[in-house]
């Protein structure tokens, strides 16, 4: 811990008159403005939409399962308040477009952040001042040069003593061939695939109305369309709806969350509503399913899974999930986990392989410290592949890194983090264990990461986890 703190504090020493950049203008991204005020150091927040939330508006059809108390940072708050900005109402529940019309686009008009946030504009390279990556002598003496280009094709080079990426990962979604690349076929089947959570009952209604529609992929996204899909039907029975996953029939009840149990209401009654469409059989399960060709015909689009072939259905929507692109970073010493793409030190926290727990141990600056200093990777994006994100993950994040860049280390590693309980806690061992033990924090402690043929020994030799 000891060389991180001087591993940064050398380096904003060295460009002190540099700003802070922060890529994106999202929830976690606009965050950062606010610690980055309140800690008065200089900062810029570059956005490659046209308005702040641009990805968030991008399913801003889909209402929010953490309440208005649970979507907001407390930094951000504090401005807001000073303005008079009231929030509202904290236990009801925002959609996506009242995220940003109610909370961030108020706070990216405070004139302290608005001076500083330049949207339409894409971060296309991170590096050192005048360096590759391979170059060490005098590294941390050099600002990093943050390479930008605006609608109009204009680039320019920002100088910056620190990086915050916060650009998330809505603009990288997962292919849906099971093997993590297309499947075969995938790419001429486009015009037929959603990738995210279509306005199935609004703007994109008649692309699913009476249709026959396969929806692939798990978790909480993938409920919200097929929960669309039912009201749908409701009022057009010839809507037919197919739902792939890749657990199998034993694994199933995991599948639809915690219910009750969950921490967060409105997430578990998601998974209890699909379950009874399910049994109603007003969703068809398909399980133990992993697509790997996608086939165009007269009829409608085949999906195909090893000997395994769907009916053909009109419409796909892909809720697999989304991956990082760490292209934009690509000259910088960067850590990252080689399964989760996160960083090392947080990824057996959040590995899916792991656990699935809606808890994540407290971290920050020092979770999310790489060999470059300077640079972290914060929000969706530093959860890599991992599924479980939440808002007040990304806040934290972002207060400890900037306090950090402050110099204010007592509170940088004072990180503090306690998220609802999913109700479920599932893992590659006997999952059933974790039911009656969902209050014991043992019960969800990462598993041992296997990287060389002696951590398989170990591995071998030792006692069989408990659990997860």
């Amino acid at each position: 811990m000891e060389q991180i703190i001087s591993d940064v504090m050398h380096q904003t020493a060295a460009t002190v008159d540099r700003p802070v950049v922060v890529i994106g203008a999202g929830p976690v991204g606009l965050a950062a403005a606010a610690h980055l005020c309140e800690r008065k150091l200089p900062f810029v927040v570059v956005e490659r939409g046209g308005q702040v939330g641009a990805s968030v508006q991008a399913w801003g059809h889909v209402q929010l399962f953490s309440p208005w108390q649970y979507c907001v940072d407390a930094a951000a708050v504090r401005l807001l308040t000073t303005a008079g900005w009231v929030i509202p109402a904290p236990e009801s529940y925002p959609s996506g477009a009242a995220l940003v019309a109610d909370y961030l686009v108020p706070l990216a008009q405070l004139p302290e952040i608005a001076s500083a946030l330049r949207l339409g504009v894409t971060v296309t390279q991170v590096t050192r001042h005048g360096l590759s990556k391979s170059d060490t002598h005098g590294r941390a003496n050099q600002p990093f040069a943050v390479h930008v280009r605006d609608a109009e094709g204009h680039e320019q080079v920002i100088l910056a003593s620190a990086v915050i990426d916060a650009s998330g990962t809505y603009l990288h979604p997962n292919p849906l061939g099971a093997a993590g690349v297309p499947a075969m076929g995938e790419a001429h089947a486009a015009a037929w695939v959603y990738y995210g959570i279509p306005a199935v009952l609004e703007a994109h209604r008649e692309r699913y109305v009476g249709k026959r529609v396969a929806v692939v992929g798990s978790g909480h996204s993938a409920f919200h369309v097929l929960l669309d899909l039912v009201e749908l039907r409701r009022h057009h029975p010839a809507t037919q709806i197919s739902w792939l996953v890749r657990r199998n029939v034993d694994q199933l009840p995991l599948k639809y969350g915690g219910g009750a149990a969950d921490a967060l209401p409105e997430r578990g009654s998601l998974g209890q509503r699909v379950q009874a469409a399910v049994e109603s059989g007003a969703i068809t399960l398909v399980s133990d399913w992993r697509t790997d060709r996608v086939t165009v015909t007269a009829h409608g689009v085949v999906l195909g899974a090893g000997t395994r072939t769907l009916a053909p259905v009109d419409q796909v929507v892909a809720t697999t999930g989304f991956r990082p692109d760490a292209t934009l970073l690509g000259e910088l010493r960067l850590s990252l986990d080689e399964i989760v793409e996160a960083p090392r030190a947080l990824a057996p926290h959040i590995d899916p392989n792991l656990h699935s727990c809606g808890t994540v141990p407290p971290h920050g600056v020092r979770e999310l410290s790489h060999p470059e200093p300077g640079v972290f990777v914060v929000g969706m994006k530093s959860y890599g592949r991992a599924p479980t994100f939440l808002l007040l993950t990304g806040y934290e994040q972002v207060r400890s890194v900037v306090a950090a860049l402050a110099g204010d280390w007592q509170a940088a590693l004072d990180v503090q983090l306690v998220l609802p309980e999913t109700g479920v806690c599932s893992g590659p061992a006997d999952t059933a264990c974790c039911a009656p033990a969902l209050t014991d924090v043992a019960c969800c402690a990462p598993a041992p990461r296997i990287a060389t043929i002696h951590d398989i020994a170990m591995v071998l030799e030792a006692p069989a986890p408990r659990c997860c």
